[in-house]
């Protein structure tokens, strides 16, 4: 994002981020992501949906990068939950948006102090694997969020948003700002980035469509969820593409990044730009002109739902078998193929509606 910025909520709103904002987004993954045949589920025993809500638990949330706008939001969405359920929470992180190696090393930490529950952002898709299955021998239930690992290597996943929905609807948005004819680019996140990828899929399949034959995809480019390289990276594809006509950046980093080159260019309102990001960090630029429209979670209840589905996992409430049902603040979730829970659907921001939302 839902990475450096949100995080989704993005992405990203997708299913959807994500929509995942400052969030970081939306780095992160949705359903529809890498495949394991061992799923954690299968062995994870029968639920009681009956069961009584555990207390007392501690729950460690491990984001892609800590003081990350969009993580900081989601996971703080996840220590409200915890404190309502009666449960502790913790944050750990890496400092940088690419540090798989410190993403392992906190998973064996957490594992290390038996935490009941870990929540993580994964970077990658496969590199956490060998831990989080370790941490699932010792007992503890690993849920990931915003950016999913295998299947075999997590309980469940709380998807942003569908992967398809974000990904095409970003297609869709950008068509509509060119008036679908012209060269656009992608200003991604990691090129390990599950998230970014499996949308960046969805936006090439979208584009084959009749409808965007005048619509030309002339290159991604990738800013690592850092403000100052996703600037360069802008600054970069407007003078390699001097006749691009828009900019999609499916990471809340990323499209502020390229928001505040274009808003102090001569660019500014010529080449359009949209992606996932977050209503704070965009505001300025929808009401300034630079920005018609992008779009995003709510990252903080991408959170909150991490957060209840751990200590329902915990509870034995459910095991992250397909089917499975459970409440989470109100509303009944139902865990799909693979144990994929889906927050929603993402929300669209531009200057009609960007001020009745704080995130």
């Amino acid at each position: 994002m839902p990475e450096q910025s949100l995080r989704r909520t993005c992405a990203a709103l997708a299913a959807g981020t994500s929509l995942a904002l400052a969030l970081t987004a939306c780095s992160g993954t949705t359903k529809n992501d890498v495949k394991d045949d061992n799923t954690a589920a299968a062995s994870a025993g029968k639920a009681d949906p009956n069961a009584a809500t555990k207390k007392g638990l501690t729950v460690g949330f491990l984001p892609k990068q800590v003081n990350n706008p969009y993580f900081t939001t989601a996971d703080k969405g996840g220590e409200k939950a915890l404190a309502e359920l009666g449960s502790t929470y913790k944050e750990v992180g890496p400092s940088s948006a690419t540090d798989t190696a410190g993403q392992v090393s906190y998973v064996n930490t957490l594992t290390q102090q038996q935490v009941n529950g870990i929540a993580v952002s994964a970077q990658d898709p496969g590199a956490l694997c060998t831990a989080l299955k370790q941490a699932m021998k010792n007992g503890v239930k690993v849920v990931t969020y915003d950016s999913d690992t295998n299947p075999g290597c997590r309980n469940a996943f709380v998807s942003q948003a569908s992967a398809e929905d974000l990904g095409r609807t970003e297609v869709q948005l950008i068509a509509r700002q060119i008036g679908y004819k012209g060269e656009i680019a992608i200003l991604s996140a990691a090129q390990t980035a599950t998230n970014q990828n499996t949308w960046i899929g969805y936006m090439k399949d979208e584009l084959k469509d009749p409808e965007y034959k005048n619509v030309k995809l002339v290159k991604i480019a990738y800013g690592n969820d850092d403000a100052q390289q996703s600037f360069q990276q802008t600054q970069g594809l407007l003078q390699e593409h001097p006749d691009l006509k828009g900019i999609v950046s499916p990471t809340t980093v990323g499209i502020k990044a390229a928001a505040q080159y274009l808003s102090g260019s001569k660019y500014k309102g010529k080449v359009k730009l949209t992606g996932l990001g977050t209503p704070n960090d965009m505001r300025k630029y929808v009401k300034n002109g630079t920005v018609d429209a992008f779009e995003l979670w709510d990252p903080a209840k991408l959170g909150d739902l991490t957060a209840r589905t751990t200590v329902a996992l915990a509870s034995g409430q459910i095991t992250g078998t397909e089917g499975e049902t459970f409440r989470a603040g109100g509303t009944t979730y139902t865990l799909g193929k693979d144990g994929v829970i889906d927050l929603g659907k993402p929300t669209v921001f531009d200057a009609r509606n960007i001020d009745r939302f704080n995130f």
